[in-house]
Formats: structure tokens, sequence, C-alpha cells
């Protein structure tokens, strides 16, 4: 890299971290909690090379399926910007296939069909995550290069139960006690949890080998 500086990959979940083990990059996993992901940042991001937000997303466009990767050109949501073109085109040429477009994040889980079009449709959006306005904010402050990689988990039709909700612990991990705990307050959402479980299981493979197509720094190298 000509640089001694890490990346840093900031994800919601350990298991998303989990696949970028060997590929160089300093990974800071959200786990839902705002503002200590906003903290590990502002330490970490004056350090950095650069940032990019990478993981699971929820589509915005109906044309995207489990396991599709988008590379975004912007943002919008909570913040609003611009990602680095350089760092977005190495990327989409490690990964042709991929969709490029403006991406969505507020904090928020987005888990109502009706509401997914509605963001998708008015703001021309492709994805929705819960980490990349923080992660592109930390960038803006430090004045460092902001990327986004992200592979579609639920399709724009997929409504997510109350259970997904609060499956994600402050570290990252999976939060079972809530989960269990939820599906007994309303044992009805079973079969829809069951049904995003597996799409999910679908996702993180793509997950996996979507990094290895990536590469080492996540294309930052070749920026």
């Amino acid at each position: 890299m000509g640089d001694v500086k890490p990346i840093i990959a900031v994800t919601g979940m350990k298991r998303e971290a989990s696949v970028l083990a060997g590929l160089g990059v300093n990974v800071i996993t959200g786990g839902g909690t705002a503002e200590r992901l906003a903290r590990e940042l502002a330490e970490q991001s004056a350090g950095a090379a650069g940032i990019i937000s990478f993981g699971m997303a929820g589509a915005l466009d109906a044309g995207l399926r489990i396991g599709d990767w988008v590379v975004g050109t912007s943002l919008t949501g909570s913040w609003e910007g611009h990602c680095d073109g350089p760092w977005a085109e190495a990327l989409a040429a490690r990964m042709p296939d991929a969709r490029r477009g403006c991406c969505y994040a507020d904090g928020r889980l987005i888990a109502d069909p009706a509401q997914k079009r509605a963001i998708g449709q008015n703001l021309g959006a492709l994805v929705v995550d819960m980490e990349s306005h923080i992660a592109a904010q930390a960038a803006a402050a430090a004045g460092v290069p902001f990327a986004i990689l992200r592979c579609v988990s639920d399709e724009i039709d997929t409504a997510l139960p109350p259970a997904i909700a609060v499956a994600m612990r402050p570290d990252g991990g999976i939060a079972l006690g809530a989960v269990l705990g939820s599906i007994v307050k309303n044992p009805g959402q079973l079969p829809e949890l069951l049904r995003n479980s597996a799409g999910f299981s679908r996702a993180f493979a793509a997950l996996r080998q979507g990094a290895e197509l990536a590469g080492p720094h996540l294309a930052f190298d070749r920026r």
C-alpha cells in the first residue's frame, strides 16, 4: 500500500467481521450501539488510511436478490455524501457483478416492505444498513477515503419479524435470550423468522465469497 496506516472495516455483527480475517483490515463491530461505534471510530480513524462499511444490507430495490452485492457510490439518510470514487471503482473491478449506486443508513432496522419501497423510490437508494452513516461521518471528520460494500440479506418484499430487531448484542454477537423471549411473546413470527434465518445463511455464504473477491485491504490498494 506504500502506507502502514490500516484500513478500518465497520460491520454490525461479529459474524460479518469473521469473513474479513486475513484480509489486512482492522474491524470495528457496531453491534447496533451507535454511540460506542462513533466513539471507537473517532479514536481510531485519525490513524487510518480509509474506512469501509462492510456486511449485510436490506434491499430497497426490487431487482436485488439475496447474495447480490452493492458497491456504494453515495450515501443518504442521516448523512449525505459521496463515497471515494477510485475506491468504488476498484471494488467494482474486483466484483464486476455488483450493482453500484446510492445506499441508505439512519441507524434504524427497516423491517417493513412498504417502508423499504418508499425509501428506495423516494431517494433512489439500493440498500439499507445500520452503520454506514456513522462510518461516513468518521471518515469525513478524519479526512480519509470512505467506501461501502454490502451484500443483500433480505429482499425488498421480505418483512423482518420482531425477533430480528433484538437479535444483536452490543458486542455484535447474537442475543439468543432476547430472540427466544421475543418468540415466546409472539410465537406467530416463528415461520417468518425461520425463513429469514435461511436467507441470512445464504447471504453469509455470499458474504464470505465476496470478501475473498474484494481481496486484501478490500481493494484499497488498487484505488
